[in-house]
């Protein structure tokens, strides 16, 4: 087993130690899945077919999105933050592997984990509750691919944010847009197709919505056939951006505590 392979195998045990303790957030994400549920519901009973969705999308979409905050980790960062900000990324340069892709490693165990142990609650409860569309294999076999582009990306974006670490020294203003830019655009406060006109458009075009919105598009049906290749496309193109956008930062970043003696 290579060396990346041990850190996704390690990321994945150290996120699952403590199964209480994921069943307790996974109990929680139910739980806020049924007050988004009844909020859409009554949004869709108002609006009807809003956004191409009918009731049982957009009930399907909440608890979706509900069991794949933590794989997806919304409203996570990276315990990188604080190993640049107290000096300990210098042995994490000198690993036999690069920084980002050591990261990676560790955050797709991480990523496995969560799945894992958190994403059968909320689905669970949309499932014998709510009307729930579940896909075919073939759907389940493109929604699992989309789920795992949209964990790329994320950890592209939470990679980006880290490493401003490096020159801001304190990464709370950073978080706090991040945070606010991912809820809003990547579907999990309101599913992106109600957003209205160019903002709707806009929306859909940014990083964000590769994270939830095209994984959830996928596990309904909307997206098939040449539309499905163009979702995946999509997200992975964003992930190849983000990806060699935190190489080059890498770079910029170890010249600088090279430069400073750190």
């Amino acid at each position: 087993m290579g060396v990346l392979a041990w850190v996704w195998w390690y990321g994945l045990r150290r996120h699952a130690a403590y199964p209480l303790g994921s069943l307790a957030e996974s109990l929680t994400n139910t739980a806020f899945g049924f007050v988004r549920a009844y909020v859409l519901l009554a949004l869709w009973h108002a609006r009807p077919a809003l956004g191409g969705y009918d009731a049982a999308d957009a009930v399907t979409f909440c608890f979706l999105t509900q069991a794949l905050i933590g794989p997806v980790q919304i409203f996570g960062g990276m315990d990188l933050t604080e190993r640049i900000r107290n000096g300990d990324v210098a042995i994490d340069l000198h690993r036999p592997v690069g920084l980002q892709g050591w990261w990676l490693a560790e955050d797709l165990g991480r990523a496995t984990g969560s799945l894992l142990l958190r994403a059968g609650p909320p689905l669970a409860a949309g499932t014998l509750l709510f009307p729930f569309r579940w896909p075919g294999p073939a759907g389940l076999a493109a929604f699992t691919a989309a789920v795992a582009l949209g964990a790329l990306v994320s950890f592209a974006i939470r990679y980006l944010v880290a490493l401003g670490m490096f020159w801001l020294h304190d990464d709370r203003g950073l978080n706090a847009v991040t945070l606010v830019m991912s809820l809003f655009f990547s579907g999990m406060i309101l599913p992106l197709v109600v957003f209205p006109g160019r903002l709707g458009d806009i929306a859909s075009l940014l990083p964000w919505a590769a994270q939830l919105q095209v994984p959830a598009d996928v596990f309904l049906g909307h997206r098939t056939g040449a539309g499905l290749l163009g979702a995946l496309a999509f997200q992975a193109g964003w992930a190849a951006v983000l990806l060699a956008a935190g190489w080059l930062l890498t770079r910029a970043a170890r010249r600088k505590l090279v430069i400073h003696g750190g």
